[in-house]
């Protein structure tokens, strides 16, 4: 799986879920609502302050080392 900024956050736990503490490291701890699972990453990382570049790059490395 390829991770984009228009990728939606349940998906991503969906396919993964060991990709959880780079959500919940920059603050995101309410993972399994269902309005947190429908987000994007870009929205995500709006909200909480975060460079939607750089944590789709280490998800994409981080998935692609499994």
């Amino acid at each position: 799986m390829v991770i984009t900024k228009e990728t939606k956050i349940g998906d991503i736990l969906d396919a993964c879920v060991d990709v959880a503490p780079f959500f919940l490291n920059m603050g995101m701890h309410c993972l399994g609502c269902p309005s947190a699972r429908m987000e994007t990453i870009e929205q995500a990382c709006m909200v909480h302050g975060v460079d939607a570049d750089q944590l789709v790059e280490e998800i994409n490395a981080f998935l692609a080392a499994q």
